[in-house]
């Protein structure tokens, strides 16, 4: 399920970060590092790749492609599905560059999926996730373009992703929080500012109607979910899944006796008015 509700930004930044492109656009310092480079260029598999940055990061120290290798880290990461290690070098890209959007969005995000109500430490993690998210909203207003030939409706587009991916983190610390109304709240800023339709995020926003009571707002959120354009096989069948709970949690509409018509009952004739006082009856 983790993996179904992988937001659409790291998506798409891991197609910009992972087809290398950005990297080379400057020059190694040395043949050597040229070589340790390519070899993180060449890697087939996120293994081979973190092997190949960390021979990067570890023998060139002061190499001008640390950002972009560790962007690169965290997606490998994430491709693993290693949690731990996610979080562990999207810390070291946050202290390489304080206000990489990027990094401040995947630990918002990360530690928000992974903080659950009895953890001992779950207030101090929620107070980061609201910091970070926080963050990452407003420098994704400003986020320099990776690549100068992305067109500029492309890149507005994907700023917008991100921010609403940062909105979403804050939904998903306030559903920890059981405070469904802020949770509502920040699922739906998300939805609105997104520039792509998260159907996931749509998911998590009918859980919270249905932790609510509100039924049939969570069916209808459900719909738009499953109708999405390309929405994921996996999201598809937990939002119908939620549909089928939502079926069974409603009261049932009191079935007609067999063989009864269902034509209404005439009205009953109105009754006699009451004698005055003192007169006596027939």
């Amino acid at each position: 399920m983790k993996r179904a509700f992988r937001n659409i930004a790291a998506l798409t930044w891991a197609a910009l970060i992972l087809g290398f492109s950005p990297l080379w656009a400057q020059k190694p310092k040395s043949p050597k590092e040229q070589q340790a480079i390519l070899a993180v260029q060449v890697a087939k598999t996120p293994d081979e790749r973190i092997a190949a940055i960390e021979a990067v990061l570890t023998t060139y120290a002061d190499t001008e492609f640390k950002v972009p290798l560790l962007q690169m880290a965290v997606q490998s990461e994430q491709q693993k599905n290693d949690y731990a290690q996610t979080v562990f070098y999207a810390d070291r890209l946050l202290k390489a560059d304080p206000k990489n959007t990027f990094a401040l969005v995947t630990l918002a995000s990360e530690t928000a999926r992974h903080t659950r109500e009895n953890d001992l430490d779950k207030d101090e993690q929620l107070t980061k996730v609201d910091k970070w998210a926080k963050d990452a909203i407003e420098s994704a207003k400003v986020m320099p373009k990776l690549r100068a030939e992305i067109p500029d409706a492309d890149w507005e587009a994907f700023k917008k992703d991100m921010e609403a991916q940062a909105y979403e983190a804050l939904g998903m610390a306030d559903a920890v929080r059981k405070n469904y109304d802020g949770a509502a709240t920040n699922y739906k800023q998300a939805l609105a500012t997104s520039a792509t339709p998260n159907p996931a995020t749509m998911v998590r926003l009918a859980q919270v109607y249905m932790a609510t009571g509100k039924l049939d707002n969570a069916a209808f959120t459900l719909d738009k979910a499953i109708n999405t354009p390309n929405v994921p096989d996996q999201v598809k069948t937990i939002a119908q899944n939620l549909k089928n709970e939502i079926a069974k949690r409603k009261p049932a509409a009191p079935a007609a006796a067999p063989g009864s018509s269902a034509a209404p009952a005439s009205p009953a004739p109105p009754a006699a008015p009451a004698p005055p006082a003192g007169t006596q009856q027939p």
